[in-house]
């Protein structure tokens, strides 16, 4: 352990499995306080099981305010400002453009670019000066892959957003990448 994160407190939005469990994990061993989130239940259970107390595993849909509102309002109760959020919620849908249902398009803009607006909307508040905000985004945003057009478009909104924040939040010293 190498304690760069000792005393940190880092929020892991989709952190149940994949890439936010495993940079959850990270955090931990590096000394941070972690709330990671997710939707299914028994990747919530498995997560809760697998690290043994050692975070706060909560229920939250990225896409509900409602939600969002609350993991912020447990996160700074529980353990104060913030100064990681990692918005790593996410779906893919991948089918011929043609093949795409409208469900299947409304369901990915609502995970992967509504849901990061509403968390930096709501973690703004509460974000420590210097604090980071790290998206993950995709290569898809770049190049046109056939069977991604809802995706791409997710994570190319979604890098937009990233650049706002990065200019609104600077005067604070809070980077987003």
């Amino acid at each position: 352990m190498a304690d760069k994160l000792k005393g940190k407190v880092a929020v892991v939005t989709g952190g149940t499995t994949g890439i936010g469990f495993a940079t959850a994990k990270r955090f931990i061993d590096e000394g941070a306080k972690v709330v990671l989130t997710g939707t299914n239940p028994k990747s919530l259970e498995a997560a809760r099981s697998q690290l043994n107390g050692q975070a706060d595993v909560v229920p939250s849909d990225a896409s509900d305010e409602r939600d969002i509102k609350a993991l912020f309002e447990h996160a700074v109760s529980k353990h104060g400002k913030i100064d990681v959020l990692f918005l790593n919620a996410g779906i893919a849908k991948f089918a011929p453009w043609d093949q795409h249902s409208e469900e299947d398009f409304d369901r990915q803009f609502a995970i992967n670019v509504k849901g990061p607006w509403l968390a930096i909307k709501h973690a703004i508040p509460v974000l420590n000066d210097g604090a980071s905000i790290i998206a993950t985004t995709s290569a898809a945003n770049q190049m046109g892959m056939p069977g991604a057009s809802a995706y791409a478009a997710t994570k190319a909104a979604l890098q937009q957003m990233v650049r706002t924040a990065a200019a609104e939040l600077s005067p604070r010293g809070i980077r987003v990448n």
